[in-house]
């Protein structure tokens, strides 16, 4: 294809991703100088549309960057009123008593939103600041400065045919250019990829595990909701086939948010994380919770885990990684978001410093250099133990030991297991088929569990058929003459979208067929395909998920 010719704009920073990580970063430049251009690109066909969490919001972040949040009317009206945790079999369970949890666990003082809203509400501060927000524009590219620094993206390319040639529609979008490239675009984003291998940005580190979140809003009887009820389970039904456990947060309304996280370093290539969750809420206490009641809304998204240890360096020449882009949650605590909007102010504040000295276009090593001997650091140094013990040891031993670590660790400031290591990726931990069993699911019920196309209905996802599929195979014979094979397809069960296909037809060969239509962005296939065969890129703006409150 020719050269493409695009218009450009300058802006001092350019800013990938409306999630809490960009917006604080936009909110605290505009702070800090009112003067300064400053725009916010977000894929979703509105900000809020594709973010998804938990959540239960420490404000830690919130309070640094807008002490005033309660004044100016931030959604976060749902305090934690009562904390539980759970060990579940499969016919009950047991709960675990507080006090025998690490201080650090706590979550009284802490809020359940929805971060769709947080954000939605976080632009409005922003676009009263000054900041542009531009909603429905996926960048799809990088622009390079001769000197190959990052300087710019291209937004807003529309009317691609299948093929990737330009239709009569098509639209070539433009180049916006910053001083600054800060990318805020979540787990597993396309560009940051680029960025991580072009300037070898994992160099030394461990690899990033990730989990697979998936989660349903409920509007149960009012009669069982507890607004400000946070409980967490481990145990049934993973067991021993995979790490994880679930969230159930009593929000206002009476909705209840139940979620459930699969941690993808799991060898099983039969496990089925969606069907895992489906059947969760048929365990007595959770099938008691939501009888009654009906869902209102689904969605997945995979999660960072790798912590301390993986954390990539986080600026390269023109750019910086913000949030999840770096890998800033506390697995422990589940909480991310705290993080990523300091990781959002930090990195302002270090492009505000450069600019104002005339710099541009160079690396922001004090942002980098914050992020891992500021707060950030010390909330992820404490509980780096935690993910590694429970691979190694299991469920029962990793809550043994990695408890032990935390509470040394809160009581004299050093992990006694030191730093351990992840070792390999989880597409690399992924085993062969004829190694494991496969694993029966029981038939959703269609009252309490739902098959994931009637599910993924409920994520409200659109993507424009015409355009090329955003899911892009490197080696399209791979999934047929090597996955199906030796690891049974498994992109058929850890897509929680129904995305991907083997289907057989009498008298023909097997097929792999990719119903890029369903896709809710969430990236498992980008991280757990065992030959690493997928790339997840971005669509057009505006098509996937359109998340109501989550």
């Amino acid at each position: 294809m020719a050269e493409i010719e695009r218009e450009s704009m300058e802006y001092d920073v350019v800013i990938v991703g409306a999630g809490p990580a960009g917006l604080s970063a936009a909110i605290r430049l505009k702070q800090l100088d009112a003067d300064l251009n400053v725009v916010v690109l977000e894929k979703g066909s509105e900000v809020g549309a594709h973010i998804l969490s938990g959540a239960v919001l420490d404000p830690a972040g919130l309070d640094a960057l807008m002490p005033d949040w309660k004044e100016k009317g931030a959604p976060i009206t749902v305090p934690v009123r009562d904390d539980r945790f759970y060990m579940l079999g499969e016919g009950g369970g047991m709960r675990i008593p507080n006090v025998a949890l690490p201080p650090l666990m706590n979550n009284h003082g802490n809020y359940i939103v929805s971060m769709g809203n947080v954000c939605r509400w976080m632009a409005e501060q922003a676009e009263e600041l000054g900041v542009e927000v531009f909603p429905g524009m996926a960048c799809s590219e990088l622009v390079y400065a001769d000197d190959g620094s990052v300087k710019g993206v291209v937004a807003g390319e529309f009317g691609l045919n299948a093929d990737g040639t330009p239709s009569d529609a098509y639209e070539p979008g433009m180049e916006l250019h910053g001083k600054y490239v800060f990318l805020g675009e979540g787990v597993r984003g396309s560009l940051t990829k680029e960025v991580m291998a072009k300037f070898d940005l994992s160099e030394g580190k461990d690899p990033q595990k990730f989990g697979l979140g998936m989660k349903e809003i409920w509007e149960i009887d009012p009669d069982k909701h507890r607004e400000g009820l946070v409980m967490h389970t481990m145990g049934w039904p993973l067991n021993s086939n995979a790490g994880g456990g679930s969230f159930i947060y009593h929000l206002d309304n009476n909705q209840v948010y139940v979620g459930f996280v699969v941690h993808l370093n799991y060898e099983n290539p039969h496990l089925y994380p969606y069907m895992e969750f489906q059947r969760f809420k048929h365990h007595p206490m959770v099938a008691e919770l939501l009888k009654g009641g009906k869902r209102v809304a689904y969605g997945a998204r995979a999660i960072s885990e790798g912590g301390w240890q993986s954390m990539p360096k986080a600026v390269a020449p023109g750019v910086a990684l913000l949030g999840c882009s770096v890998g800033l949650v506390n697995v422990p605590r589940i909480k991310g978001n705290h993080n990523a909007m300091l990781s959002g102010k930090a990195a302002a504040e270090a492009a505000f410093e450069a600019i104002k000295a005339g710099r541009s276009s160079d690396e922001l090593e004090i942002y980098d250099s914050e992020l891992r001997e500021g707060a950030i650091g010390k909330d992820l140094r404490r509980v780096r133990n935690v993910k590694p013990l429970w691979s190694k040891y299991g469920l029962l031993g990793g809550l043994a030991f990695g408890g032990l670590d935390m509470w040394v660790a809160n009581l004299l400031k050093f992990n006694p297991f030191g730093t351990m290591r992840h070792g390999k990726t989880d597409a690399a931990a992924t085993g062969k088929a004829d190694k494991f069993k496969p694993i029966d699911y029981p038939k959703p019920d269609g009252v309490l569990s739902f098959d994931r196309l009637t599910n993924v209905s409920f994520s409200m996802t659109n993507h424009e058929e015409s355009q090329p599929a955003h899911l892009k195979l490197k080696n399209s014979g791979i999934p047929i003459s090597v996955n199906l094979p030796e690891f049974a397809e498994p992109a058929q069960r850890y897509c929680p979208a129904g995305v991907y296909e083997v289907v057989t037809e009498e008298g023909k060969d097997p097929r792999f067929v990719i119903n890029f239509q369903n896709c809710v962005h969430c990236k498992t296939c980008d991280i757990k395909d065992p030959s690493q065969n997928i790339d997840w890129c971005v669509p057009q703006g505006g098509d996937g998920p359109n998340y109501p409150n989550m």
